[in-house]
């Protein structure tokens, strides 16, 4: 073989090498990306999707349009009927009004009865004026959660733990923090969602079991019937299969009724 041809085939052997090198380099380049947006998601999703955005739990659970179905799933609930539109606002938040001592929530899977918190008459006249205008009549319970922190968390026009009533208002009855950023919220416990603080709007969440949460909810409220009820739609899971989504158990407010 001649000198000329022995250069000719390393040059070309040299060329494939570089390009190789190159492609290698290219799909690490493409796979970091990939796991640099991945975990930005992430961490996006864990600050903006706990309970907040007038979400319950440490934030909302998604922005894209919510799954829903109506057919029962677990025994003693009936097929929920479809969620309303999200047509009710109000511009301003209310006056303060004289505070129920009972509030009943009827849903496709039996009544949710609870008592409220003297220690939180605003929230509790926010909530009562939202009933006496009809605002929870058939919105879904749109978000459970299932591992760590156990709510199922309810009150959202829209579905996806964005929606509203038009209005915010401020906190109250926040629980003490014990020194390390959370307090455990009892089974029973009844409190308002938000994105951050003072911005309380109609959503709230039904804690089922213990759960350690940051103590940044204003609580108003301990339920006294329906939380077996609770507990079973829990132990059905989510839509997603995931510990964090929509309940497989659709669960709707068909009405809403308050007790002097």
């Amino acid at each position: 073989m001649s000198i000329k041809r022995e250069k000719e085939l390393a040059r070309a052997k040299f060329e494939r090498q570089q390009n190789r090198r190159k492609s290698r380099q290219s799909r690490s380049r493409f796979l970091k990306l990939i796991l640099l947006v991945s975990a930005i998601g992430a961490v996006g999703y864990y600050f903006t999707d706990q309970l907040g955005s007038d979400s319950a739990l440490p934030t909302p659970i998604t922005s894209t349009a919510p799954i829903f179905a109506t057919a029962p799933q677990i025994a003693g609930c009936t097929e929920a009927m479809t969620p309303r539109a999200n047509n009710i606002s109000f511009p301003n938040a209310p006056t303060q009004n004289s505070a129920p001592t009972e509030i009943n929530l009827e849903t496709n899977c039996g009544d949710i009865t609870i008592q409220t918190n003297s220690d939180a008459p605003n929230t509790v006249s926010n909530i009562s004026f939202l009933i006496d205008n009809n605002f929870y009549n058939g919105i879904k319970c749109h978000r459970l959660t299932t591992d760590g922190i156990y709510v199922l968390q309810c009150g959202d026009p829209i579905g996806d733990g964005k929606g509203s009533p038009g209005f915010k208002f401020d906190d109250e009855n926040l629980p003490v923090d014990s020194g390390n950023g959370t307090v455990i919220y009892p089974a029973g416990t009844v409190a308002m969602a938000n994105s951050g603080p003072n911005t309380n709007g109609s959503q709230f969440f039904l804690v089922y079991e213990d759960s350690p949460l940051p103590p940044n909810y204003s609580i108003w409220g301990n339920i006294t019937k329906g939380l077996d009820r609770i507990s079973a739609i829990a132990a059905a899971g989510t839509i997603q299969g995931t510990t964090d989504g929509s309940p497989l158990q659709p669960v709707v407010i068909s009405s809403a009724t308050t007790r002097p």
